[in-house]
């Protein structure tokens, strides 16, 4: 059995579970395309998907990867970490930073106040508190994340110089 495996991985790249994996992301993906075929907006859709991937690709990626390794210059984080024992802040600061803006992306037009009437219209409520609450979200998970930082740090086993 072990044998077959080895054999499969050296065919394919890599183990079993990635191959069943992308079949089902591409089943999804599949399923979600013929549900669009008849959609009368499928082209503003795919337009959209498209733009997104490219603002990505040639905006956000360069702009969150230069923050990130100015963040592990500033941490003194090297890009292979070795034995694990030192505790890092690198990723109790990441995951706030990236919630954080996905959240600020996702409620955007909120957040700057556009279609304020529409929203106005529909829910019954206004989207002046957009901004404050998305910094109070923010926030908070920063504090969570640093008090999770700070038990990791008090559980770290003490060394002997």
């Amino acid at each position: 059995m072990r044998e077959s495996t080895g054999g499969f991985r050296a065919w394919y790249g890599t183990g079993l579970r990635h191959l069943v994996l992308m079949v089902a992301c591409f089943a999804v993906t599949g399923w979600i395309v013929l549900r669009l075929v008849g959609e009368p907006r499928a082209e503003r859709m795919l337009l959209w998907f498209v733009g997104a991937a490219v603002v990505h690709d040639l905006l956000l990626f360069p702009v969150y990867a230069t923050a990130d390794a100015a963040l592990r210059r500033l941490l003194g984080v090297d890009a292979h970490p070795g034995s694990g024992a030192r505790v890092s802040a690198l990723n109790h600061i990441r995951l706030p930073a990236l919630a954080g803006g996905l959240l600020f992306l996702v409620y955007l037009p909120g957040i700057l106040g556009q279609g304020g009437s529409t929203y106005l219209a529909a829910t019954g409520q206004h989207r002046q508190p957009y901004l404050s609450r998305w910094l109070a979200i923010t926030a908070a998970l920063f504090l969570v994340s640093a008090v999770w930082y700070a038990i990791r740090i008090s559980r770290r086993p003490c060394r002997s110089p």
